[in-house]
Order: structure tokens, then C-alpha cells, then sequence
């Protein structure tokens, strides 16, 4: 990934924040999957006040652009190598689980008896939010270089 590095150091940040949005689609995407398997992208519609599980996927794979593009704004001068920009997906994906799964997304559903509550459904999102924040970083780590010989 040498040459990631090299490469993502003349990229733009328009760019690089454009590459963060494609990996946190595809992070999304991959964690969407997780997410209908349990059922769960209903209780995500609900955010907007629906139960569709298409409403679910497009309220999902907005977060998941908008976060994928918060990290490549806090991140970008750390994730041009393999290792750094995994261990930092990785920290990324926990850190959104803290914050979205056990407070934000309890407490607006009005679900406050929820708040920090960890059982078997959130043990199973937190690998998802990991798998998220590896996905993000590992794709934005392989489409930055690409995007930099346009």
C-alpha cells in the first residue's frame, strides 16, 4: 500500500471526501445485509417514522455515506496504509456503535429504558458497525490511488 499513500498525498479532499462516501456505501451495504438478516432495518425506518424495510435501506445507506465521509474528514492524513486505516475503520465502526446504537437511535425511538443496554442484538450490531468501519476504510484505501490518476 505504499503507493496508497503516495498517491492519496496529491488527492483532493473533495475527492478523498467522495472516495469516503463510496466506502461507506459499500460499508453500508455490507452491513445493510447483516441488518435485514436480523430484521432490523424497520426499527431504522422508524427514525423517520416508517416501518418499510426500504425506508429502512435508504435512511441506512444515507448514515452510511454521511459517516463514511465524517471519517475521511477526521482521518484522511492517518488511513494511507493498510494497517492504520483498518485499526482506525475498526475503532470508527465501535465508536458509531456507542454513539448511534446504544444512545442516539434508543433515545429517539423514545426506547429510553435501552440506553447502554448490551445484550445478544447488540453484540450482533457492534460486528456489524466493525464490519462497517473496515469495509469504509479497506474501500476508500483502494479507490483514493484510482481516483487520483483522473
Amino acid at each position: 500500500m505504499e503507493n496508497a499513500q503516495a498517491a492519496s498525498s496529491t488527492v483532493s479532499l473533495p475527492t478523498r471526501v467522495a472516495a469516503g462516501i463510496a466506502g461507506g456505501l459499500v460499508g453500508g451495504v455490507g452491513f445493510g445485509i447483516l441488518m435485514q438478516a436480523m430484521g432490523m432495518l424497520p426499527m431504522v425506518a422508524d427514525l423517520i417514522g416508517s416501518d418499510s424495510t426500504g425506508v429502512g435501506w435508504l435512511v441506512h445507506l444515507f448514515n452510511s455515506a454521511l459517516f463514511g465521509a465524517i471519517f475521511v474528514l477526521l482521518f484522511f492524513r492517518w488511513i494511507g496504509d493498510l494497517g492504520p486505516a483498518a485499526v482506525l475503520g475498526l475503532i470508527y465502526g465501535a465508536a458509531w456503535w456507542l454513539i448511534g446504537a446504544l444512545w442516539i437511535m434508543p433515545a429517539w425511538l423514545g426506547m429510553s429504558e435501552m440506553i447502554f443496554e448490551i445484550g445478544d442484538a447488540q453484540w450482533q450490531s457492534f460486528v456489524g458497525h466493525l464490519f462497517y468501519g473496515l469495509l469504509l476504510a479497506v474501500t476508500y484505501l483502494l479507490i483514493v490511488p484510482r481516483m487520483e490518476r483522473r
